[in-house]
């Protein structure tokens, strides 16, 4: 999210229903007890920026962008080697308007200091074998696919865009977010996106809404009326979420039935 992003409390939004368990805030040392068998606990973070910090153990991790500092290829490492000793079996991440891009409509104002070497070995390091060992799966503009203990098949889709705030990665301007957000398969129970929706836990520290209005009507479309959870109210019960955290970092906790 850009640098003015939405801050807590304000930060998760839909009323848990049956099927869902929100915890958003809570005791690190005396951590929510998992519901048990027919549950799957979905851990949730953001903008974590190369820091690194306690995160409590789920059964799925979603990283919904900003890996990274400064987009560099160390602070990438830093954060990648950081969620791979993560206790989660299965973690789903995407970047942020922070993190490395090579191409887009913002391209000719990346920083120099970005190398097109490191930008390259840095798509490489995200989709490597290594990492996928690890449980660890990138989406950009695409969907994968998590089977919980239940033999329940979540279909997860990430987007690391973001409308144009100031020089970054991912960025698209006013007008290009209908195409981008339309990718989004029908079939989705998990959407993550790096910015929130226009209106739904996107207000900025000034009293701003800094969210997509694009988004924002893509989610009001009858075929996403069965996404249950989007980590970043809409009508059917979803759960919205922007995990950008605090200073004291907490991630939200999500126990959805299956």
């Amino acid at each position: 999210m850009p640098a003015n992003h939405p801050v807590k409390p304000e930060h998760v939004s839909g009323a848990p229903l049956r099927r869902a368990v929100v915890h958003a805030s809570y005791d690190l040392t005396f951590l929510p007890k998992h519901p048990g068998e027919g549950w799957t606990r979905f851990v949730c973070i953001s903008d974590t920026h190369s820091h690194l910090f306690h995160v409590p153990p789920g059964d799925v991790l979603l990283h919904a962008g900003d890996l990274s500092r400064h987009g560099t290829l160390k602070d990438l490492e830093v954060t990648l080697n950081w969620m791979k000793g993560l206790p989660h079996p299965a973690k789903f991440f995407i970047a942020g308007n922070h993190d490395y891009d090579e191409g887009g409509a913002l391209r000719e104002i990346k920083p120099k200091y970005l190398r097109t070497k490191d930008i390259a070995a840095a798509r490489n390091l995200v989709r490597s074998h290594s990492l996928r060992k690890a449980g660890m799966f990138y989406l950009e503009h695409e969907h994968a696919m998590y089977t919980a203990k239940s033999g329940k098949v979540y279909t997860i889709y990430g987007s690391p865009a973001a409308p144009f705030y100031s020089t970054g990665a991912f960025q698209y301007c006013t007008g290009q977010g209908k195409e981008i957000y339309s990718r989004i398969p029908a079939s989705v129970d998990i959407l993550m996106t790096h910015t929130p929706a226009h209106g739904i836990c996107d207000l900025t520290k000034r009293g701003i809404h800094a969210g997509c209005p694009e988004l924002a009507q893509r989610l009001l479309d009858e075929d996403l009326r069965g996404c249950r959870l989007h980590n970043e109210k809409n009508p059917g019960g979803r759960i919205s979420v922007n995990a950008a955290l605090p200073s004291v970092p907490l991630p939200v906790i999500i126990d959805l039935m299956d």
